[in-house]
């Protein structure tokens, strides 16, 4: 693997850099006081292309690889983690679903959408009683004539109530036939989220990523044409188990983002902040604080990069994506746990970025996989045994 970036490369990240400082960092702390991203941020990341990263230029794509697409990741989580999930999300796990898995005309009808900003995608696999357990999923479609008729409930959906079209997973098969259970009875579809009898809720109180756009997604009886199906019939936990191994990349870069924000915070306070007569960065301790971070920002960066580069050379990655996102993201929580202590009682406070650092790492060690599940993923792939 080449680490010297491209020119192309190299660009990329100096515009997303620039995009940050400009567009983010100067309101991110009040969007988390409001709990809402301003939604004019949308058009301005299709503006420059980061809702199309990776995709067909046919297809309004921006092209790039996933180098390309880690480092505008990585700017965007430095920044402000709710908006890094709109990208991760409507083009991460849903527009790149469509265009690996979707029909000339579903990609003809989405993509170009997406990778604009007119609209917006979410994903809807997780439910109130299945987390971790995702192919236990309990939401149904039933086949009527050329239409599937869907009924459930998804629950904590980025997007959710900005989205314009739902990836959603719901069981088709029989819960009665022993090949149709679990993942085998699984189908994905492609839901608009105005058709009648889908409804969502925003989910408000949360500990971080406030500013996102998270809800509970209500389907009573949702028809949809089966031209609407994305893959084949009981094939729909494939599609989302390799959107998620590319999503815990997306993850893994924005976490390496956090980290590197809490660094350059610290970093920034430690050469101000006075105690005994000089600066705290001239004491043993608060250096060791910032190298710690420092390692890990670094390690993290590269575990990320490794997965884009076998993505981009085709190779397996999904053990190197679980490893990346659960390292790259108890890095973001150490990070931030560091960095409040060399703010000491100020970083307790929200007029200082950390205390919202730590808030939004947080849940980077639950969603896309708990680190426990990634760690039983990464023990499978070492030994065979599956401990499920």
């Amino acid at each position: 693997m080449n680490l010297e970036l491209t020119e192309e490369q190299s660009a990329v990240r100096d515009l997303a850099a620039a995009f940050t400082d400009r567009e983010i960092v100067p309101y991110a702390a009040q969007w988390d006081r409001d709990e809402s991203v301003d939604r004019a941020i949308v058009g301005k990341l299709a503006k420059l292309g980061f809702l199309g990263l990776t995709l067909p230029e046919e297809y309004g794509g921006s092209g790039g690889d996933h180098l390309a697409y880690c480092l505008v990741l990585e700017e965007l989580g430095r920044g402000d983690s709710a908006v890094r999930g709109i990208v991760s999300v409507s083009l991460g796990l849903v527009g790149k679903s469509i265009n690996a898995y979707g029909t000339e005309e579903q990609k003809r009808q989405w993509l170009p959408r997406l990778t604009s900003g007119e609209a917006l995608g979410c994903f809807g696999l997780t439910e109130p009683g299945t987390g971790s357990d995702a192919a236990n999923l309990s939401t149904r479609a039933v086949r009527d004539g050329d239409h599937w008729l869907i009924t459930g409930a998804k629950t904590f959906i980025t997007n959710g109530t900005w989205a314009d079209v739902a990836l959603v997973f719901a069981r088709t098969g029989s819960p009665d036939a022993p090949d149709q259970r679990g993942h085998r009875g699984i189908t994905a579809f492609l839901v608009p989220t105005d058709l009648p009898g889908f409804t969502r809720t925003e989910i408000h109180g949360k500990l971080g990523l406030r500013g996102q756009a998270t809800a509970a997604l209500a389907l009573d009886a949702v028809r949809v044409p089966d031209s609407a199906r994305l893959g084949e019939v009981g094939k729909g936990f494939t599609v989302a188990m390799a959107a998620l191994a590319k999503g815990r990349m997306s993850v893994a870069a924005g976490c390496v983002g956090i980290a590197r924000a809490c660094l350059e915070a610290a970093v920034r306070y430690a050469g101000e902040r006075e105690q005994f007569g000089k600066p705290i960065a001239s004491h043993q301790l608060v250096q060791q604080l910032l190298s710690g971070i420092a390692v890990d920002v670094e390690a993290a960066r590269l575990l990320t990069w490794q997965v884009a580069d076998r993505i981009d050379r085709g190779l397996p990655f999904a053990t190197e994506s679980s490893m990346a996102k659960l390292f790259a993201s108890e890095a973001a929580v150490r990070a931030a746990n560091d960095a409040l202590q060399v703010f000491g009682g100020y970083g307790f406070i929200d007029e200082y970025p950390v205390g919202k650092y730590l808030r939004d790492a947080r849940v980077m060690t639950l969603y896309e996989g708990t680190s426990q599940i990634h760690q039983l993923l990464i023990g499978r792939a070492l030994t065979g045994v599956n401990a499920f």
